[in-house]
């Protein structure tokens, strides 16, 4: 844990410097990044429309005066079809990796993403029982409902399990995942087999691979208040996040309700991840793949961290449902089949690189 010790020290020592120049140059940078992926991502698909057309209709949606000479069924595609899937794979990607972010940062475990806490296997049961039941379709929200209230629920659960004289340890934390993971696995796999009606079967296995298909502006609009006011509040503990990752005495030392302050991060980040999966479904790895690239760009500092890679999360989701859309068109993969043929790889180099500390737990 040694690593870790001199990371958190480093992060202390950050505390106090204002935010420099090159993270705002990132920041910016990010942001620039993701306006030409979206544009990117709204010009291609099995309908080709010029950049310059795509750049138009966004800028007359935001309310600018711009002539826009453009045919309606492709005013259509851009506006009706293609933004909305962007803005929320935009959201989606944000959420999952600041709470990678925050995760990480609680756990001080480098290996740690949103799964860990069960939050993706409860969505998937709350999917799996509304599709079983053929609630799916009596209307918009039922699924997402199901899925939310999963995912919160198994979070809940994970936390509660690992409770011992009061107190929430990251050990029992871990372990507590892992259980609450197998065990709502194996009820997901016994729901599968009792399934025996070919389209919900074939609903199910789609949603459990993560994907943006079919999603709307509402869609988009139910998760941005969530994604983005929960984003927020991580944010404001930043600084907490950091004085834990000096280790729990020097925390509590240093003024910080290590038990509370935990709970209360477990729980955003529970919320930021289950708001994505209601939506998208467990799309994997981008709470694992993108903080820790950005990390090696900005260090550990959270006040830093976690705003670059919520920025980071929506170009990663975005650029990765854009490859997911067209590889292969007219047909078309689903974004969770790509990010965990690039998350997987990732995660093997991580536990390489951190195999001292794993024979450390």
């Amino acid at each position: 844990m040694q690593a870790t010790r001199n990371e958190g020290a480093s992060t202390f020592l950050l505390a106090s410097r204002p935010i420099n120049q090159r993270v705002i140059i990132l920041g910016g940078a990010l942001l620039l990044l993701l306006v030409v992926v979206m544009i990117v991502s709204a010009a291609h698909g099995a309908a080709q429309i010029p950049y310059t057309d795509v750049a138009r209709l966004i800028l007359r949606g935001l309310g600018f005066n711009v002539a826009v000479d453009v045919p309606t069924s492709q005013a259509t595609i851009v506006n009706q079809v293609r933004l909305p899937r962007i803005a929320v794979g935009a959201l989606a990607g944000a959420a999952l990796a600041a709470a990678g972010v925050t995760l990480q940062g609680t756990f001080r475990n480098p290996l740690a993403d949103p799964s860990i806490i069960g939050v993706s296997v409860g969505g998937s049961l709350g999917a799996v029982v509304a599709i079983s039941l053929g609630l799916a379709n009596s209307g918009l929200w039922v699924l997402p409902i199901f899925a939310f209230v999963g995912a919160m629920g198994a979070a809940l659960l994970v936390y509660v399990l690992s409770l011992a004289n009061g107190k929430s340890q990251p050990a029992t934390l871990l372990l507590a995942g892992v259980a609450v993971n197998a065990f709502l696995g194996a009820l997901i796999s016994a729901l599968l087999l009792f399934t025996n009606q070919f389209p919900e079967l074939q609903a199910i296995l789609s949603w459990l691979i993560g994907g943006l298909r079919g999603l709307g502006w509402a869609h988009a609009g139910a998760i941005a208040g969530p994604v983005l006011v929960t984003i927020a509040l991580l944010f404001a503990f930043a600084r907490d996040l950091n004085l834990m990752l000096l280790g729990e005495e020097t925390a509590q030392g240093l003024g910080i309700d290590v038990g509370r302050t935990r709970f209360v991060l477990l729980m955003l980040a529970a919320l930021a991840t289950g708001s994505a999966v209601s939506i998208a479904g467990p799309i994997g790895f981008v709470g694992l793949v993108v903080p820790h690239m950005l990390r090696l760009i900005v260090g550990p500092d959270h006040r830093l961290l976690l705003p670059v890679s919520a920025l980071g999360g929506a170009v990663f989701l975005v650029a990765t449902d854009t490859i997911a859309r067209t590889i292969i068109q007219p047909a078309e993969l689903q974004v969770g089949i790509i990010t965990n043929l690039l998350g997987a790889p990732f995660f093997l180099y991580l536990l390489y690189r951190n195999r001292r500390l794993l024979r450390s737990l």
